[in-house]
């Protein structure tokens, strides 16, 4: 019989929820507010890039070190730095000037935003253990990719009835609570002996990250032979091998690679990687065409999305259960290809995008192959590592999917080829969403073992 959770626990698992909520939230609640900011600050395609990637390039450079962070100084103290840190960026945001404030201002979000994720993870892992940390870590899990999902349609109504400054203004309430619940939580436990930050780690995977993803965007501005675009590139190449030479020689790495000797945790990630860019990109490019081509407001493109809310938050748990009874192989190869076929019903859209003949059907499709996909993959992943190591397992598995939604969106304006996203450069990136889908679902058909339902987590 499964074990029932205390009120402390549910609390801890309140705080943690709450703490992580607002960071992936704010990573998709501003594509449909991207419009609304061109028209007030200006800037085209490879600016509205910017926006979001400077939030993704952060999150995601840090994320990592801050799990290491967490170790050093404390879950309760980074992930109270985060939160204050993520209030007052949240707000420099809200009030920028110009296109080239809130694109900083974004980059320090991410920042704080990273703090967040790790350490909402540590606290879970240490007042769970055993089935109540998976089921604990399941609902993490779900609560967050709803957060993916639900951006839009706050955005929307955010955008519409009030302002796209509101889509940061909104981020201080939920931190302002949180903050207060934090305090109530237990301690820190004690210092680690010997526990050190990889700060060059950390520098190389910065430098690694941003320099391709800028060369990528500004591709469209300048053209590959450009200096601007092809030493970045160049350079960022150089500190990515670095950095995977430093992770394999380092006594504490930020990421531990020998992770990825675990068949279902490498090809998870991997798998992880083709879906959520295929997500990302997918995402805000429907939401950019259907205000920019189709003439929607901003509330009808973020409600558009909410069948895939919808379908997430009814059929995750349902799809977890199955992913443990018969294992999670059949359903991360079924729930990309209906992703994939859901933009590949994209291909319809005409100028007029109508809603209950082209949009629906698409949104219900895919929204079907996210709801089948999201629960068995976070099982593949955190089954196949020994659960004292859930922790960087987690976080990993997050940094893949940041980093996989910074590169897509920063290949956006290369696939649609054009500095506007018109009729034919949407259906471009339908189509390469739905083959990175696609990509994703037969990975795991060839990749995916189920476990052995007789071996320990982290054997398989």
């Amino acid at each position: 019989m499964a074990e029932k959770m205390t009120t402390a626990q549910r609390f801890v698992l309140a705080v943690a929820i709450l703490s992580a909520f607002v960071s992936f939230l704010d990573a998709t609640v501003i594509n449909v507010a991207l419009p609304a900011i061109s028209r007030e600050l200006g800037g085209e395609l490879s600016s509205q890039q910017w926006v979001v990637d400077a939030y993704l390039i952060t999150l995601g450079s840090v994320i990592l070190l801050a799990g290491s962070l967490s170790d050093v100084f404390g879950h309760k103290k980074i992930l109270r730095a985060g939160l204050l840190g993520f209030g007052v960026t949240s707000l420099l945001c809200a009030f920028a000037p110009t296109i080239e404030f809130l694109i900083v201002s974004r980059a320090l979000q991410g920042i704080a935003g990273a703090l967040l994720v790790p350490s909402s993870l540590a606290i879970i892992l240490a007042s769970f253990s055993g089935a109540s940390q998976g089921r604990a870590i399941g609902t993490w899990t779900a609560f967050t990719s709803v957060a993916n999902i639900a951006g839009p349609i706050l955005g929307g109504v955010l955008v519409d009835q009030l302002s796209w400054r509101f889509v940061f203004g909104i981020n201080v309430l939920p931190i302002a609570i949180t903050v207060i619940l934090l305090a109530k939580l237990e301690p820190d436990h004690h210092r680690r002996p010997g526990v050190k930050v990889d700060v060059r780690g950390a520098a190389l995977g910065v430098v690694a990250l941003g320099l391709p993803v800028f060369a990528l965007i500004e591709q469209a501005n300048f053209g590959w032979s450009s200096p601007i675009v092809f030493v970045p590139l160049v350079i960022g190449l150089v500190a990515l091998g670095g950095f995977l030479f430093h992770e394999r020689r380092a006594a504490q790495p930020m990421l531990p690679l020998e992770l990825f000797r675990s068949r279902n945790f490498s090809v998870g990630n991997l798998a992880t990687f083709l879906i959520y860019g295929a997500l990302s990109l997918g995402f805000f490019s429907i939401a950019v065409f259907l205000q920019q081509v189709a003439g929607y407001s901003a509330t009808e493109a973020g409600f558009a999305m909410i069948p895939t809310s919808l379908l997430l938050i009814g059929l995750s748990t349902l799809f977890g259960r199955l992913s443990s009874r018969f294992g999670p192989r059949l359903f991360m190869t079924v729930g990309p290809l209906l992703a994939a076929a859901g933009f590949l019903l994209m291909l319809r859209f005409d100028e007029s995008a109508n809603y209950l003949s082209q949009v629906l059907p698409a949104i219900v499709v895919f929204g079907l192959g996210m709801a089948v996909t999201v629960a068995p993959l976070t099982s593949a992943i955190l089954g196949a590592i020994d659960p004292s190591r859930s922790g960087i397992a987690s976080a990993t598995n997050n940094a893949v999917s940041r980093v996989a939604g910074l590169i897509a969106v920063a290949l956006a304006s290369l696939i649609a080829g054009s500095a506007v996203l018109d009729l034919a450069g949407f259906h471009r990136v339908s189509f390469v969403a739905a083959l990175l889908f696609g990509a994703g679902g037969i990975v795991s058909l060839i990749g995916i073992q189920n476990p052995n339902r007789d071996e320990e987590p982290g054997t398989v």
